[in-house]
């Protein structure tokens, strides 16, 4: 029997995992991948940023209620989920920055961060691995350590000198980073909407983020995912504290998106096996090394 297909991502807050790659996980698992996300933190300290779900009893027991979302979500996606247990950092704001908080996941040794991904790693055996860049897509505390800690857990997995009590040693194969908001696909976005004449909700948003001083990763992998999108914005509005149903996100209809970038893109950063870019499979190489 071939052995099946198994793909980790690594989030740093439930929502993080339905806004980046959601719609891949969803087409990898109706063709028969294992698909695993891995939640360092449980977003303890996220704010309610939909108007409908600000009440006392959601604040006090925001903790709660995040994971019953991420549970929604994970149904939706039709995935595995875990929780890696560290609290979140939140986002500290003011000049000068205050401290995290003590004990959150980013004010932890890397080492220790990435020792219950190691974990998850060693027992899940995924093939793929995917991942923040160094600014962790946008440089919130939190995501920035999941980077960090997914560099480490990628090699350390497979080395059976480190972490000797997390498990049998589990090299994956290939790592990549999330590149969610290439400006190509807002470019073409903004064409097709004047080719419609509809307004683009997206353009000063945008210019916002091609103003920022952010790594540009090259696209080097793109999975065509558009027949999945209505299933990762399902996922999303399930994370109902995060996200507004009527906000900026669901603004442009999923067949206009289809239209104009079809895919979901990832930036290649490891792999163990042979593969040309650009690819449009994130196991391209894997499925011959293993035999599937």
């Amino acid at each position: 029997m071939s052995e099946r297909l198994r793909l980790m991502a690594v989030h740093a807050h439930p929502d993080d995992e339905s806004s980046k790659g959601a719609a891949t996980m969803a087409r990898y698992v109706e063709e028969g991948v294992d698909v695993l996300v891995v939640t360092m933190t449980g977003g303890e300290r996220g704010d309610i940023l939909n108007p409908a779900m600000e009440r006392p009893e959601i604040r006090e027991n925001i903790a709660e209620v995040r994971r019953e979302e991420m549970d929604r979500a994970r149904e939706i996606l039709g995935i595995k989920q875990e929780f890696a247990g560290f609290v979140d950092s939140g986002l500290p704001e003011g000049d000068p920055l205050p401290p995290l908080p003590e004990g959150s996941f980013a004010t932890l040794p890397v080492e220790k961060g990435a020792e219950p991904l190691v974990e998850s790693i060693r027992r899940f055996r995924p093939h793929v691995i995917l991942t923040y860049d160094e600014q962790g897509g946008y440089p919130h505390p939190d995501h920035i350590m999941t980077h960090k800690v997914s560099m480490l857990a990628f090699d350390a997995a497979g080395d059976p000198d480190a972490y000797p009590e997390a498990g049998e040693p589990w090299q994956p194969l290939k790592l990549y980073y999330f590149v969610s908001f290439p400006p190509e696909r807002f470019d073409a976005l903004a064409k097709v909407l004047a080719e419609r004449g509809l307004e683009n909700p997206f353009a000063e948003w945008v210019d916002r983020i091609k103003d920022m001083d952010r790594p540009r990763w090259e696209i080097t992998t793109q999975v065509q995912a558009s027949e999945y999108f209505d299933v990762a914005d399902e996922a999303l509005r399930a994370h109902a504290t995060q996200v507004d149903p009527n906000g900026f996100w669901f603004a442009v209809p999923n067949e206009i998106k289809a239209e104009a970038w079809p895919t979901e893109d990832y930036h290649l950063v490891r792999s163990l096996v042979d593969t040309e870019v650009p690819e449009t499979d994130l196991f391209a190489g894997v499925t011959e090394s293993v035999g599937v």
